[in-house]
């Protein structure tokens, strides 16, 4: 439907209910939902009870909210379904990656002598592809070679166009037919066993550059790290890391002298390419020995300087908010009535998407799910994790911000609070209604968070 027809509908929509409801309240529900573009409905209520005598001491019941419905935040950490819950995600990664830096949230501020740098894993080549490349401040042509003639498929093997940043054609292959679209995602549903083992291969490194027993490397330091997957525009994942050395009681702990900055290089450059996991044998497909890519990036983070801990932890929580749909392909999964032709994707995520599902077919490659995570290209991993003593969690982020709101709640229509000494008992009944928004609570939602109504926000209403 045109967004034109939509919006208005929505305003339609909108001056209808003005005579049904509380379009204050309604705005309220949709504050406190932080502007999301697709919450989950619910009705019910909830009692707080006195164990000694059964007194009622609370009530709350959804049947004064809008329509007899309360909506609480999906919380997704996908930008492309929800910005405003995305924000309060990337947000909350920016702080714990932050604070493995400079301190904070636990963590002492002498954790910024630790030796620490920010690592960059990438993927290795398929096939040629379209890309931007520049230097010294100019954009250079593509892939500008005078006597490369055609590929066996009477596809030229050479580009002189000066890409733009935002060009469509970025990521796509010169040559679909000569790409090799079953490697690509065989190193997708790989990549998060190569980097265990490139964790596993970097603190053996460390230990034989120690003259220690891998076992005993635990007991003078310890590993630290926070990564993050970032999809290139072929649609293939690679990994920027923080990894920092601490003393063997963790980031309160100075590490030992003899782990350096060089070291910790040294140990990062060995281990990536020492790596690699091989692929099984299925019928049409032969082993593959998947490794990462030759361009393996290491550079100290500073205080001052060219790289920060502002650059860096803003670089990280950006991508923990994105996924494959930012190389044209979905943000769903892809379902079994799915028409592959008819899909919104690009033409080369439209071929990678089919790889998945052909591969994911195969008895020998089922472990991998890659008909489950079509959508994501056969990556099935977890786009942000740490190390247990990097820093803080967002599980605790997540709950001192919900005790803060839990306060202002209280403050705010003058209920008491409960003290550890109260023996209180607290009976919910919950139903779950369904998920997102009508046409016209996404327009006032859109017009009180100021982000701009996109038409799919509409699409998955409440049952």
């Amino acid at each position: 439907m045109p967004a034109d027809n939509i919006i208005r509908l929505a305003a339609r929509e909108l001056g209808e209910r003005l005579t049904t409801i509380d379009m204050r309240h309604l705005a309220a529900q949709a504050r406190r939902t932080g502007g999301c573009a697709q919450p989950i409905q619910l009705r019910g209520r909830v009692d707080h009870l006195d164990v000694a005598t059964g007194e009622v001491l609370h009530h709350y019941s959804t049947v004064h909210e809008p329509g007899g419905v309360l909506r609480v935040a999906c919380k997704t950490r996908r930008a492309s379904r929800c910005p405003a819950c995305a924000e309060i995600y990337r947000a909350d990664t920016y702080q714990l990656v932050r604070a493995g830096l400079i301190g904070g949230k636990g963590v002492p501020e002498t954790v910024t002598s630790h030796p620490t740098v920010f690592a960059t894993l990438t993927a290795p080549s398929f096939g040629p592809v379209h890309t931007r490349r520049e230097k010294a401040g100019r954009v250079l042509p593509c892939h500008p070679r005078r006597s490369a003639g055609a590929c066996s498929h009477g596809s030229s093997l050479s580009c002189t166009i000066r890409h733009a940043e935002d060009a469509p054609g970025l990521g796509e292959p010169l040559c679909p037919d000569c790409y090799d679209y079953t490697a690509s995602v065989l190193f997708n549903a790989y990549a998060p066993e190569l980097w265990r083992r490139f964790v596993l291969a970097f603190r053996r490194r460390l230990a034989k550059s120690a003259g220690l027993r891998t076992k005993e490397l635990k007991n003078v330091l310890v590993v630290s790290f926070a990564k993050v997957a970032e999809y290139q525009r072929r649609g293939v994942v690679h990994f920027h890391a923080v990894i920092r050395f601490d003393g063997p009681d963790g980031p309160t702990c100075q590490p030992p002298g003899w782990a350096t900055l060089d070291r910790l290089d040294d140990a990062v450059q060995h281990a990536a390419a020492a790596v690699s996991a091989v692929s099984p044998v299925a019928p049409g497909v032969q082993a593959r020995a998947l490794r990462w890519g030759d361009q393996v990036d290491v550079r100290p983070i500073t205080m001052s300087g060219e790289l920060t801990e502002r650059a860096v932890a803003g670089y990280i929580a950006k991508y923990a908010t994105k996924a494959a749909e930012c190389v044209g392909t979905l943000d769903r999964r892809v379902h079994p009535t799915d028409e592959l032709e008819t899909l919104p994707v690009s033409e080369h995520a439209r071929r990678l998407i089919a790889e998945c599902l052909r591969l994911g077919a195969l008895d020998e490659l089922t472990h991998l799910k890659l008909t489950d995570w079509a959508h994501m290209l056969g990556f099935r991993g977890h786009f942000s994790t740490k190390s247990r003593r990097y820093s803080t969690t967002l599980g605790a982020l997540r709950a001192a911000r919900i005790e803060h709101n839990q306060t202002e709640h209280e403050i705010t229509t003058g209920r008491l609070p409960y003290f550890d000494e109260d023996q209180v008992l607290k009976v919910a009944r919950w139903r779950y209604l369904g998920q997102g928004l009508t046409h016209g609570e996404a327009l006032l939602t859109a017009a009180l968070s100021g982000q701009p109504m996109r038409p799919h926000d509409t699409t998955r209403r409440a049952a």
